[in-house]
């Protein structure tokens, strides 16, 4: 067995599986003998074919049973609609959160109170029983994460979700109106005033048709500012507001901070303003829209739009939301652009936010645009000239500090803290990483596929943690065993903490198609263990239908048969329901348990009724009773000894 010279030795890894063997004891299993541990390690990296390099790798990233992780990853789900939790080092899922689909572990979608929050984001009546997540955003105090806040946007619907971190659950889905779709998005200013949530493919503002022949006169992009209440935990939507933008193809968004505090920058490209229609023998969208050697990061004064926009004279109402139109954004000075390399997708502020950090797909460097030259040409007026819509443009040259060359097809960028920066080459399936002081390439490590995104521990707050890099991988062939033609995607956890990245771990990602995520340290998250009896999640008080023990009953009103019922290891009480067919049937449910981790899950077969109750959770079912015959009830969580007796019978007669 050849060993790398930079790998520890065998005797530095049985000490430290000797080490393991001792944690594990503490909690509760027999810890490895010191005489024994060097051959049983031996044998099997042997029978399994393993280096020592494999084996250092697994000691980064074994977590024992009871231990807690370091870290915790929020995932962006894709296609699947919801934010994926993930421990590190471990790489253990720990949870999937609902947000913008019904998910039935979780009885999201189902009770009166989430299938009424899932429908509040839908579009012009059209019911969306999916979404397209690409931004998770934690919030933010000071500009470092806070613990108690998520936002995710919908790419396909332009769509924001907040999530509450006490609970880990959906508690609001805000939806325009003003735009079709959104990528830029979501990203917190510093103390999370506001949510950015930033157009991609431009359409009429508000909706209506126009032709692709008109696309210059009436599609439009546009960024909106929502504003979180943090003392509600909601977005206030009657003090948020949007600025227009011109028809170019918005992307990534980063908020200024510290030095660039009160300040955005937008990534867009597109800038020849091409539609496609390869049909009609048009060169397709992709490369008409690739033919400019520049295309232009909007800069935006979103501190001075926010007083802007406070005075109605200076906004039209768009789909109920005020608009700054491009002119007044101009007038204003709220808006500038400069030109940044062709087909950008990565924006990133540097933890000073001195500087902005912006790569080009089809550009092999990444761009270093530096914050006090900007401001200095905007506020000596020195522009180039202006767009086709007569914003400011900002000279390249004199708008940076300089170009680092990363290699093909650079993206995202992350920060460790101590002066490096980590960017995705998708091409080239690699993370390289880089001096920003030096502005040179100091190392390269492959991975396993097509990276997209990439994610550092805290990496794009205003103190990084490094330790770690996670590789958001598209592509996952001959990595994993075959599942058919459809394969997971591959994050792969990346060791910085030392002179060279060390690749700790592969970790499939069977569910949509996750872009983006963030990484936070555990111990600022403090979720409650049980709600407060009879809580409703969703509005965070108590239900007026919670019901005590003892006070079940089962009553018949004008709306129809209300029934006040009680969960409780092993049963529910009333178990036996009778109503009449055409009976509308309002059932109220309350789990009484106050242990931790006593979740009571309700189903009736046949009717598509199902509920999952934490511990002092109520939640409220309304359906209406329109098959006669006799539908078994019965508890869907695993709950005690009992639990298949946990049942009971729901009665339909004519």
């Amino acid at each position: 067995m050849n060993q790398d010279p930079k790998s520890p030795s065998l005797t530095a890894l049985c000490g430290g599986l000797i080490l393991l063997g001792l944690a594990a004891a503490s909690c509760g299993r027999p810890a490895a003998s010191t005489s024994s541990t060097s051959s049983n390690v031996q044998a099997l990296m042997s029978a399994r074919d393993l280096t020592e390099a494999d084996v250092n790798a697994a000691l980064k990233t074994y977590t024992p049973t009871g231990a807690i992780d370091d870290y915790t990853i929020f995932a962006s789900g894709g296609h699947g609609g919801n934010v994926i939790v993930i421990g590190v080092p471990s790489m253990r899922i720990l949870k999937y959160i609902a947000v913008f689909g019904p998910e039935p572990w979780q009885g999201y979608g189902y009770g009166d109170q989430t299938s009424a929050l899932i429908k509040s984001g839908n579009n012009e009546g059209e019911d969306l029983s999916w979404g397209d997540v690409h931004h998770p955003a934690l919030s933010e105090t000071g500009g470092d994460y806070d613990g108690e806040y998520l936002f995710v946007n919908d790419k396909a619907n332009a769509r924001i979700a907040v999530i509450d971190l006490k609970d880990f659950a959906t508690k609001q889905i805000v939806q325009s109106g003003l735009i079709e779709s959104d990528h830029g998005g979501c990203f917190v200013t510093p103390d999370t005033d506001y949510i950015f949530e930033g157009s991609q493919y431009p359409a009429p503002l508000g909706g209506g048709y126009a032709p692709l022949s008109d696309y210059k006169e009436k599609y439009r992009g546009a960024v909106i500012f929502w504003k979180f209440d943090r003392s509600i935990g909601r977005i206030d939507e009657s003090r948020s507001f949007a600025i227009e933008l011109p028809p170019y193809m918005q992307d990534l968004s980063d908020a200024g901070k510290l030095a660039t505090d009160g300040w955005m920058f937008l990534n867009s490209f597109n800038t020849e303003m091409a539609v496609g229609g390869n049909l009609d023998g048009e060169p397709p969208l992709e490369s008409g829209a690739s033919q400019n050697d520049m295309d232009y990061m909007s800069i935006i004064n979103w501190r001075k739009a926010a007083l802007v926009a406070a005075d109605s004279a200076n906004t039209t109402m768009i789909s109920g939301l005020p608009v700054i139109s491009i002119a007044t954004a101009i007038a204003n000075d709220l808006i500038f652009e400069v030109p940044e390399p062709k087909s950008p997708h990565g924006c990133d502020v540097t933890p000073d936010g001195k500087e902005i950090v912006v790569s080009g797909k089809l550009d092999m460097h990444a761009t270093i645009f530096n914050w006090e030259k900007m401001k200095s040409l905007i506020d000596a007026k020195d522009f180039v000239g202006n767009d086709t819509y007569g914003i400011p443009i900002l000279g390249f040259e004199k708008s940076i500090r300089g170009q680092v060359n990363l290699g093909l097809g650079p993206l995202h960028t992350q920060f460790d803290g101590l002066g490096n920066a980590y960017t995705s080459l998708f091409i080239e399936s690699a993370v390289v990483k880089w001096s920003l002081k030096d502005l040179k390439v100091i190392e390269k490590l492959p991975v396993h596929y097509n990276i997209g995104h990439l994610m550092a521990a805290e990496g794009d707050t205003v103190s990084p943690d490094g330790k770690y890099v996670v590789a958001m991988n598209k592509w996952a062939l001959d990595r994993f065993q075959p599942v058919g033609p459809l394969l997971p995607q591959n994050f792969q956890l990346v060791d910085i903490a030392g002179d060279n990245m060390q690749l700790l771990y592969d970790m499939p990602l069977p569910l949509g198609e996750p872009h983006y995520a963030q990484m936070i340290k555990s111990d600022k998250l403090h979720p409650e263990n049980s709600y407060p009896m009879g809580t409703d999640p969703l509005m965070d008080r108590i239900d007026p239908f919670a019901v005590e023990s003892g006070k079940e009953r089962i009553e018949r009103k004008g709306d129809g048969v209300h029934v006040y019922m009680t969960a409780v290891r092993s049963h529910f009480k009333p178990d036996a329901i009778t109503v009449k067919k055409g009976d509308t049937v309002h059932l109220h449910l309350t789990n009484i348990e106050t242990a931790h981790d006593a979740t009571h899950g309700f189903c009736i077969g046949s009717y598509n009724v199902n509920v999952s109750l934490e511990p002092g959770e109520h939640s409220n079912m309304t359906f209406v009773a329109d098959r006669v015959g006799v539908f078994p009830m019965y508890c869907t969580e695993f709950c005690s000894a009992l639990h298949l007796e946990m049942a009971g019978y729901f009665l339909v007669e004519e």
